[in-house]
């Protein structure tokens, strides 16, 4: 019975976009870089909500490149305090 416990938790891969900690490092390295003189995610929201004037197709994939980490942590707090949901 041991023996098939022991299997059973060795096949069982976490999904990374479930790991906690793989999806904070993905914040704060992919989502806030480049640091300075300020978060690149952060001067696309702020030119998207000036109007989003003169963005062209690649500042739109650079917004959503560096807001996909965002999008995970969003989904994971959302999954942790949503009540009967599956755990992450």
């Amino acid at each position: 019975m041991m023996k098939s416990m022991v299997r059973k938790e060795v096949n069982t891969v976490k999904n990374p976009i479930n790991n906690w900690t793989l999806v904070l490092i993905m914040c704060a390295w992919l989502g806030l870089a480049p640091f300075f003189p300020e978060p690149h995610f952060w001067g696309k929201i702020k030119w998207i909500a000036g109007g989003a004037n003169g963005m062209q197709l690649i500042d739109w994939g650079d917004f959503i490149m560096h807001g996909f980490p965002w999008l995970l942590l969003g989904r994971l707090v959302f999954l942790k305090f949503k009540p009967g949901a599956v755990k992450a």
